[in-house]
């Protein structure tokens, strides 16, 4: 009777390791897709010298004025996050999801007004950095409205709009 636990036991290991052998392999096949070996060295240094645990899980390279810039979008401990980086490895700026009640107060009334019965969605801290100066610019906001339609919105630390996509639908309404 044990014998036949042992066996039953052995087959169910197998069977599990055969169904989880797919999934590992097509989680490899998705890292070689990511091509992160086509990311200059100088850039991931940078992103790893201030996001260690980075997990990438896409990138863009784009030349942006004279300087070409990797966007960078991955996750740290958890947490979604993104970084545009220089090609010599300098940062542009770079996002952390934040959680609602970490919102500056000023933020969260500017949301409550423009918004009031919105479902917040995705909320991103904008920190840009200027040589060894790091500071934050905004939060983007990515939310739905209470007539089900998505609207992103950046607002500054102290409350003031830096952008609102609904506001150039509204425009687009008057013409």
């Amino acid at each position: 009777m044990i014998a036949m636990h042992r066996w039953l036991l052995a087959v169910a290991v197998l069977a599990g390791l055969l169904l989880l052998a797919p999934t590992a392999h097509a989680q490899e096949k998705e890292k070689d897709k990511l091509d992160l070996d086509k990311i200059p060295k100088k850039v991931m240094d940078a992103l790893k010298s201030k996001f260690p645990k980075a997990e990438i899980h896409k990138w863009t390279k784009a030349k942006e004025g004279d300087d070409i810039v990797y966007d960078i979008e991955f996750k740290e401990n958890g947490r979604k996050c993104e970084a545009d980086i220089k090609e010599d490895g300098t940062y542009i700026n770079y996002e952390k999801e934040v959680a609602f009640k970490d919102l500056p107060d000023a933020v969260k009334k500017t949301l409550d007004k423009r918004y009031p019965k919105a479902t917040l969605k995705d909320i991103m801290e904008i920190t840009d950095v200027k040589g060894k100066k790091e500071m934050i610019e905004g939060y983007e906001i990515v939310l739905e409205t209470a007539d089900k339609k998505e609207q992103e919105i950046t607002i500054a630390p102290d409350g003031k709009v830096l952008e609102d996509t609904g506001d150039e639908k509204k425009k687009d309404d008057k013409k």
